[in-house]
């Protein structure tokens, strides 16, 4: 008799595991109803009573002589809630015999239904992944993905004890692997973005790591009023400096003057002449924001403001006019911060391209003069100066004094009080512009065509903004209506752009030549992705062959053009023989392109239907509506004491039949009437 320890069944052969014989299946063995196992009956614990709905010990709960307890009862809940299930299945008459074995095998081995359910609630972008791209080494997505030449992706580490191993072909279609290949894998960049991207939507829509991102912020009311060091700071002085409190009202984009509207504390706004100690402090009443850089701006918006502080040699200073210099052409990686050495030529983009944008259209840009300019005589002797606001009237390229070219910008002072270095009473009055002798062989020149939007009026006799000021895209500081101490920051309110992550994945799947969506994409052997048809167009025309001859007719060996790679130097002459397209990313591609156009036909069917229903809506409220037009009218007839009748003068003289008109008119006449400062 077998013991306790020794329960167990027959194998799949029929053999049993206690004695290890294969006993005769009709006289010696027992089939239990739960599980369907075999059992050999002399092996068994006890004899069984009765034949019929037999248990083994494993589904019943045998008692235990000497505790009279139930052996089961030390099993967990689990495995009871499991027998009670395929007992369940096992009484269920509506099923057969086939039924009632696949149900048992799945719900031993583990049912299909729940991970389905875990499907669905996965993201659909990362199952694109799981079963387009997978490493043919671990059947898991590729981690720091490589692709071989033919077009294979595989994991990094996979791939490199394949190499160890001797192995010079892939794994799954045994094409040969390049030797620089083997000898230095390059990641696939663009299909680890993309992987990353697929993992972190499924993290953010399934809960994965819902924990919030915390991010501490120093409030502006927090601020203390002068500059100030963290606790992170380790230099003494101001070198790891935070800004103070901002005291004024203006956005970060603010163009112009900075009124007493702007200035809560001292209601008089920033004046011409007015000095700070350094630029943190400058920064604090919005003359010059940036504390290191001396143009304030944006690429598509215009520039702000200038600092003149000595950083360019080609700088020319002439008071009420000054040549200023672009941004950028030196190497400033590693050490070299402080470099000033020109190595590079400027171009007209970021904040060069932002003051080309000022030129263009007229808008004033706030002037500071700093200390550190010591070519200058219009400069202040100690600390930093607001000079009021100029207008660039050209702006051009030339070859610098370090022999690179570099961007110029020709400033004009245009401000309604007078400079610090006069005597002047009132402010600028437009001048003539000022004879430049480098414009002769200058390149790439600007010069604005249209009016500006900050002009001098010869009514008012000062300067104003003759278009409207562009609207600020910055958050503003605006002063607490409850606490007049304290100023809040309201953020511009912007349109919502839907930008799904099916958009986003297909952006980073983009072909480096037209920059467009992969089309039959082509990995070459420095990890760099192409079109087919682009990278092929790239080098039509050209023979990977050189046939060489001398003076004389004579034949030389040929030799193998070198091709480069559109963007590194990598020599690809030999992968273009015969390039493979990568078809997993090609699959992820197609995948993606079918469920964003399927997602964009929903949203366009919905919208249809949202218009539909505008019809009711509209119907519902065009009463309201009517009536507070009356209203206004009402109001404004009482306000102005015009004679009961319908007609109307406009505020030109205009006889005007339709009430909203006359508004509008009035409108249009009041923002042309700007008081000057």
């Amino acid at each position: 008799m077998a013991t306790t320890a020794e329960q167990l069944p027959c194998d799949a052969d029929g053999v049993c595991m206690v004695c290890k014989k294969k006993p005769p299946p009709e006289t010696e063995t027992l089939t239990c109803r739960t599980c369907v196992s075999l059992w050999h009956v002399p092996c068994l614990p006890q004899v069984p009573t009765t034949i019929l709905d037999w248990e083994c010990p494993d589904c019943s709960t045998p008692l235990d002589v000497n505790n009279n307890n139930s052996v089961a009862d030390a099993a967990p809940s689990v495995a009871g809630d499991l027998i009670s299930a395929i007992r369940a299945i096992e009484n269920d008459a509506s099923l057969t015999d086939a039924e009632k074995a696949k149900k048992r095998q799945e719900l031993v081995g583990g049912s299909s239904k729940a991970s389905d359910e875990v499907k669905n609630r996965r993201s659909g972008v990362l199952d694109i992944f799981d079963d387009s791209i997978k490493c043919s080494f671990c059947i898991q997505l590729p981690e720091r993905p490589v692709t071989n030449s033919c077009g294979h992706n595989f994991c990094l580490k996979c791939f490199e004890k394949w190499i160890q191993q001797g192995k010079r072909d892939c794994a799954k279609c045994r094409a040969p692997i390049p030797a620089k290949m083997a000898s230095n894998p390059r990641i696939n960049a663009q299909l680890a973005i993309g992987i990353r991207m697929a993992k972190l939507a499924r993290s953010e829509n399934v809960g994965g790591s819902t924990a919030t991102k915390v991010y501490h912020v120093v409030h502006n009311d927090e601020r203390p009023d002068t500059c100030f060091r963290t606790e992170r700071a380790i230099k003494t002085g101001k070198a790891n400096a935070c800004s103070g409190k901002i005291f004024v009202t203006i956005p970060l984009d603010h163009f112009g003057p900075i009124g007493a509207e702007n200035d809560p504390i001292r209601n008089r706004g920033v004046l011409v002449g007015e000095t700070w100690e350094d630029r943190m402090e400058c920064r604090q009443w919005g003359a010059h924001f940036p504390h290191v850089a001396g143009i304030a701006g944006q690429s598509g918006h215009g520039a702000q403001s200038v600092a003149l502080s000595g950083g360019y040699v080609d700088d020319e200073d002439h008071g009420e006019w000054f040549l200023y210099t672009g941004s950028g052409g030196r190497d400033l990686s590693g050490n070299k911060r402080t470099n000033k050495n020109q190595s590079f030529d400027q171009q007209f983009e970021k904040m060069n391209e932002a003051l080309r944008v000022s030129c263009r259209k007229g808008y004033p840009v706030r002037v500071v003069r700093s200390h550190k300019e010591k070519r200058s005589s219009y400069a202040p002797e100690e600390g930093v100066r607001y000079d009021g606001v100029y207008r660039i009237e050209k702006c051009w390229r030339k070859v610098g004094m370090q022999g690179h070219k570099v961007c110029r910008y020709l400033f004009v002072r245009c401000d309604n009080e007078p400079a610090p270095w006069t005597s002047d009473l009132s402010g600028d009055r437009p001048r003539p512009l000022p004879t430049i002798k480098e414009f002769k062989g200058a390149v790439d020149i600007t010069e604005r065509k249209g009016d500006p939007s900050w002009d001098f009026d010869e009514e008012k006799g000062c300067w104003l903004w003759k278009k409207p000021p562009p609207q600020s895209k910055k958050p503003m500081n605006v002063v607490d209506p409850i606490d007049p101490t304290k100023i809040q920051v309201v953020r511009p309110k912007a349109k919502k752009v839907s930008f799904k992550i099916k958009d986003r994945l297909l952006k980073e799947f983009g072909c480096n030549i037209c920059r467009k969506v992969l089309a039959s994409p082509l990995t070459t052997p420095c990890a760099h992705n192409f079109c087919k048809g682009c990278l092929e167009g790239a080098f039509s025309g050209q023979s990977y062959i050189r046939n060489r001859a001398t003076k004389s007719g004579r034949s030389l060996r040929t030799q193998k053009n070198i091709m480069k790679c559109p963007t590194c130097s990598t020599d690809i002459a030999d992968y273009l023989q015969n390039p493979q397209v990568n078809r997993e990313m090609m699959g992820v591609i197609e995948l993606l392109q079918r469920q964003a156009e399927e997602m964009d036909e929903t949203e366009e069917s919905s919208a249809k239907s949202d218009e539909n229903l505008k019809p009711d809506e509209e119907t519902d409220v065009s009463k309201p509506s009517n009536s507070n037009e009356k209203v206004v009218e009402e109001i404004k007839e009482n306000d102005l004491n015009p004679p009961p009748q319908k007609r109307r003068k406009g505020a030109d003289g205009k006889t005007v039949e339709n009430m909203e008109e006359a508004v509008v008119h009035e409108a249009e006449v009041e923002s042309k009437t700007v008081t000057c400062n």
